[in-house]
């Protein structure tokens, strides 16, 4: 299975303009602590940085990528959950946030009570994929999202599982300590598994390393085992340990509007670049194949 397969690209019947569909990455490790949420806000933050328009959804019940974007908790009056029960469409949710192409579904408690109230429904798996797929069909907001990026709970539940399956790829935040390995081997198991029987074209985009400290030789071990292990689905970006980071939400801002000369901001901007870049790549590859096919 190759990556550019799945990569979600459409040419004009004559072949010299292309036009990119929205790409749905999701963010999940089942270990919390990982650095999942601040990756989720400050990712979406450097893309819409770069000139992207993102949506970020918040599928995890805490609530911790809405408010670390700064939205009230007590300003939610709708959110994913809604968009998920079906209650209102996902453009009616979206709340627009302080960076500039940037939106977020926010998240509340609700969520809390959504596997068991679906449970026995039989598309209980494809909820978010439904809701995305009018989202995009209808172009409700004013221009076309570019980038969709899911921050999951920490836990391979229901939740993760609707995130799996409306996903093109998934972004695997990975903590540099002692049992990064062993998570890590329960998800890939998981995406695995998602791909036989719910997403035949889910691919993992990328491992983003996180909370590296350059002074914990322990840290610097882990670094190479995983990339010893995965190889070049690890990101040559590694996020740092930085107090800048860990301050941000408590301000609801995204690192980058917090300090952006900070280690840790110009690490999430290298990231958005890289991913840009191995889309590119991808891209290229598809039409590559495309055109060979073609002949």
């Amino acid at each position: 299975m190759t990556q550019d397969a799945h990569l979600n690209w459409t040419k004009s019947a004559g072949g010299a303009t292309e036009r990119r569909s929205p790409r749905v990455l999701v963010l999940a490790n089942q270990k919390g602590g990982v650095g999942k949420t601040t990756t989720a806000i400050n990712l979406g933050t450097a893309l819409a940085a770069i000139g992207e328009r993102v949506l970020i959804i918040d599928l995890d019940p805490q609530g911790n990528a809405s408010t670390g974007l700064g939205i009230d908790r007590k300003a939610r009056a709708s959110s994913s959950y809604d968009a998920l029960a079906g209650d209102r469409s996902l453009a009616q949710v979206l709340t627009a946030t302080a960076v500039p192409r940037l939106f977020i579904a926010p998240s509340t408690m609700d969520l809390l009570g959504f596997e068991l109230e679906i449970s026995a429904q039989a598309d209980r798996s494809y909820k978010l994929k439904n809701a995305l797929k009018v989202f995009f069909s209808k172009g409700e907001i004013d221009a076309q999202i570019t980038y969709v990026l899911i921050d999951c709970p920490p836990s391979l539940n229901l939740l993760t599982i609707n995130a799996l399956a409306a996903a093109d790829a998934v972004v695997v935040p990975l903590q540099c300590e002692f049992f990064a390995l062993e998570g890590l081997s329960q998800l890939l198991s998981t995406v695995d598994q998602v791909r036989m029987s719910l997403n035949p074209t889910l691919i993992i985009h990328g491992i983003v390393l996180t909370m590296f400290d350059p002074r914990n030789s322990l840290a610097g071990q882990v670094v190479a085992d995983v990339r010893a292990f995965m190889g070049e689905r690890v990101y040559d970006t590694v996020i740092p340990r930085n107090v800048r980071v860990s301050e941000a939400p408590s301000h609801g801002k995204p690192v980058l509007l917090y300090d952006l000369k900070c280690s840790g901001s110009q690490a999430y901007l290298k990231l958005a670049s890289e991913i840009i870049q191995r889309e590119g790549r991808w891209r290229a590859l598809s039409l590559l194949g495309a055109v060979g096919a073609e002949d």
